[in-house]
């Protein structure tokens, strides 16, 4: 029998129904992919042994974090932000798969030298739900593999924003919406995906976009010794 990847899931630590639902969410969706999920929350021990790495959403980033002051950033949570940045760090040194979601996307271009913008209007979560919109990947990304690079119905729930001006030098736009990065990959590593959207939200987005989880696994599941830098 193959042993499955071993994917580190990070989580917000909170007890509130969304984020139990959250990660109800998240579990289901790399599971189904085929990896075995070790969840980790802010105050939790991270795990020791793990092939690839999930950052998930949540609350917001501190700004000292990229040498900012607080003029926008909330529900800040120190503790989360050192064990994600401890494990996004170790994973970048030791070039294991990472896909960074909402907060995570924005979480892997801190560490990698970027910063934020701390607030914009029209991508947060309305009391109905995610805001729609539709995204288009860059073709022979590592996001458009995965997916596809047809147009794609994703969901907002976010109000921090990365751009061109706030992008980590040694990463890639491969969506770019209205001025904002909806989704990068990193240009030095096998596969550093980060996306603006919830693709674990299975009914906001469109079947596709689901796919991300599959392309974490795979990547896991070959190892650094089966990618050639050609493929980098």
């Amino acid at each position: 029998m193959l042993t499955k990847p071993r994917v580190a899931l990070t989580l917000c630590g909170h007890g509130a129904a969304r984020c139990r639902l959250s990660r109800e969410e998240y579990v289901t969706a790399l599971e189904r992919a085929g990896a075995l999920v070790l969840a980790c929350g802010p105050r939790d021990d991270p795990p020791d042994d793990f092939d690839a790495l999930c950052l998930s959403g949540g609350g917001d980033i501190d700004p000292a974090r990229y040498a900012a002051e607080n003029v926008a950033s909330r529900d800040i949570d120190l503790d989360r932000d050192a064990t994600e940045f401890a494990l996004a760090e170790r994973a970048l040194r030791e070039d294991m798969p990472i896909l960074g979601v909402c907060r995570g996307f924005q979480l892997l271009n801190v560490a990698l030298g970027g910063t934020l913008i701390q607030h914009v209007e029209g991508h947060e979560q309305r009391l109905t739900g995610a805001v729609p919109h539709v995204v288009v990947a860059e073709p022979g990304s590592r996001l458009a593999d995965a997916c596809g690079a047809e147009r794609q119905r994703v969901n907002s729930a976010h109000h921090q924003a990365v751009t061109l001006a706030t992008l980590a030098a040694g990463l890639r736009p491969t969506v770019l919406v209205e001025g904002s990065i909806e989704a990068f990959e990193s240009r030095h590593h096998r596969f550093v995906v980060g996306v603006q959207w919830h693709p674990e939200r299975t009914d906001e987005v469109d079947a596709p976009a689901t796919r991300i989880f599959d392309g974490l696994v795979r990547a896991a599941a070959r190892g650094p010794s089966a990618v050639t830098m050609s493929e980098i």
